[in-house]
């Protein structure tokens, strides 16, 4: 598996419409509150562990019989100047790590990533817990300190640069995150864990440059481990920040959850968690993506958003058979979210991402 805006022939890519809009909905989603286990003795879904929760409560127990399974933490911490992402993976037939980076006044990105033989690490049940991949080319370990995560990376050559990156996430007491179970079948189902405006603190080292991460510094963290189909689609927009004082996260997810019943969608408002139940709709242009993309709820107006690209990062990999596309947009948020309790916030240029994949795999 390699990033590269190359890597498939323009014959093997798959082909879309020129625009892009999500199915829409809006339903009654379960709140959880007590620990439950993800898949029953079977291996099958637990049917009670399907619904959304404040806070992790799930533990992810997939047998290792299942087949398709694909399990990962992706964290990325950012403040207004630059992105900094590192992710290990499990696809089930290989085991990956990743770091990128991005600043914005230079839009200088760049990428690595290596792969494992699957089965080199154990991938942890629940979303606190050690992980590292250390490989030649490139090390990344994620460990938790109890209150919160320490985020490492080191590479020789990134870029021609020699990197180092050293962040603690930190989990605030009371922090609110959104944790839900999305359930295509009793034998194809998600666990994902989305969990932005963490507090960072720390740095990264690229070459003689040296980046901070304090003040107005957040991280945030994807956990996923499930039962995929072999193909699927999905949009996830994310940003962390401040916008008149309060500290706003955003969430936004389509596609691969439409009809399930579920999704992934929230609000967290100075660490409080609003959990948006309906789909949102994605407009935007697949064969122009840095034209502006619009997000809103498919019923009311509780997201109403317009995103302003300011780069696009393409990690293209695989061939005719397995594949992955993504095209991943850096740039801003501005329109308005409402919370549960009825208050309408406006935001006006959040940095972050929102992305488009494709993958069959």
């Amino acid at each position: 598996m390699r990033d590269s805006r190359s890597a498939l022939p323009q014959a093997l890519r798959p082909q879309y419409d020129c625009r892009m809009v999500t199915t829409a909905s809006a339903y009654e989603e379960p709140e959880l509150t007590v620990p439950v286990q993800l898949c029953g003795p079977d291996g099958r879904l637990n049917r009670a562990a399907v619904g959304w929760s404040r806070r992790p409560l799930h533990v992810c127990n997939l047998p290792a019989s299942l087949g398709r399974k694909k399990k990962w933490n992706y964290w990325a911490v950012n403040n207004n100047e630059i992105l900094f992402s590192a992710t290990i993976a499990d696809i089930d037939i290989a085991q990956t790590a990743g770091v990128y980076t991005f600043e914005r006044s230079t839009h200088r990105h760049i990428d690595k990533s290596v792969v494992r033989p699957a089965g080199t690490i154990v991938m942890p049940e629940g979303v606190h817990g050690d992980i590292v991949i250390d490989h030649p080319r490139l090390r990344v370990a994620l460990t938790d300190d109890g209150a919160g995560t320490r985020i490492r990376a080191s590479a020789e050559d990134f870029g021609g640069m020699r990197l180092e990156a050293d962040i603690v996430v930190a989990r605030p007491v009371g922090h609110e995150t959104l944790n839900v179970v999305i359930p295509w079948t009793d034998r194809q189902f998600q666990y994902t864990s989305k969990q932005n405006t963490l507090p960072a603190r720390g740095w990264l080292q690229l070459g003689e440059e040296r980046f901070e991460f304090s003040e107005s510094s957040y991280g945030c963290l994807d956990y996923g481990r499930g039962v995929w189909p072999e193909h699927t689609v999905w949009n996830w927009g994310a940003a962390s920040g401040v916008q008149g004082g309060r500290t706003i996260g955003l969430n936004l997810g389509g596609q691969w959850t439409d009809g399930t019943g579920m999704n992934e969608n929230g609000i967290c408002v100075d660490g409080r968690l609003t959990k948006i139940h309906e789909d949102l709709v994605f407009t935007y242009d697949r064969t122009a993506m840095m034209k502006p993309w619009r997000v809103r709820t498919a019923v009311t107006d509780i997201v109403d958003l317009t995103f302003e690209p300011e780069y696009e990062r393409i990690a293209e990999s695989g061939n005719a058979e397995r594949y992955m596309n993504v095209h991943q947009m850096f740039g801003r948020y501005s329109g308005s979210v409402t919370t549960e309790a009825g208050e309408r916030i406006r935001l006006r240029d959040l940095f972050g991402w929102i992305e488009d994949q494709d993958a069959r795999w």
